[in-house]
């Protein structure tokens, strides 16, 4: 049976990563906040997610399935031990993924100098997909590497930028060139039913889910 739908939640989804052409001019117009300028690598350290001082609400919000009509919900809390990411995901109103994403970085992250990006995190058993942009819309193609996590372990865990598959809603894009690392425009940590091209997570399981991320490195 389905659920009901939380239009709030929808909403507040959509302002958050100003994806509503007409809120986000409102915003510019009367609200001048300039926006938060990309985080600098420092000692090849992107996120420390331990360090208190960091503004990740600012730069991190959920994206749940609640934007396609779905019912998964999810949370991010900082701690002293790294950004918890946590929730419950559902496969009801057809819906079956939460996530974590970055807004858009102004100007783009230029990571040309790098190989990868590197994970250090505390897994639940679940399967994981990490997602790469370089275009600044909302709905844009992705590039996706998908992350197996053992519960209870810390793991680090190797992206390197050649292997991203890209994506557009969980389909393989084929054609699509190469990720350009000069224009990283935001990242995103996925739970997700689905692994590629309408073949199911083979590490998903529906109901809670709880992952610890540490920080993200680059190599």
């Amino acid at each position: 049976m389905g659920q009901s739908w939380d239009i709030g939640r929808f909403i507040k989804t959509l302002v958050y990563f100003d994806s509503i052409p007409p809120i986000r001019c409102i915003k510019s117009m009367f609200f001048s906040t300039p926006p938060l300028p990309p985080p600098l690598p420092l000692a090849n350290l992107l996120f420390d997610f331990r360090q208190s001082n960091m503004a990740i609400n600012q730069i991190w919000g959920v994206l749940d399935d609640v934007v396609m009509g779905g019912a998964s919900a999810s949370q991010i809390q900082q701690s002293s031990s790294g950004l918890v990411f946590k929730g419950v995901v559902s496969t009801a109103n057809s819906g079956g993924f939460a996530s974590v994403r970055t807004r858009n970085f102004q100007p783009p992250l230029n990571l040309s100098q790098f190989r990868g990006l590197s994970l250090r995190l505390q897994g639940d058993g679940n399967r994981y997909k990490f997602l790469i942009r370089d275009e600044n819309t909302w709905d844009s193609l992705a590039y996706s590497y998908s992350v197996s996590t053992t519960a209870q372990e810390w793991a680090t865990v190797r992206i390197p930028f050649d292997q991203l598959i890209p994506v557009f809603r969980a389909k393989t894009v084929k054609t699509a060139a190469p990720l350009d690392t000069s224009r990283i425009q935001s990242l995103q940590l996925m739970l997700s039913k689905f692994e590629y091209d309408g073949n199911l997570n083979p590490q998903f399981t529906p109901g809670q889910f709880q992952l610890l991320l540490e920080s993200i490195h680059l190599y």
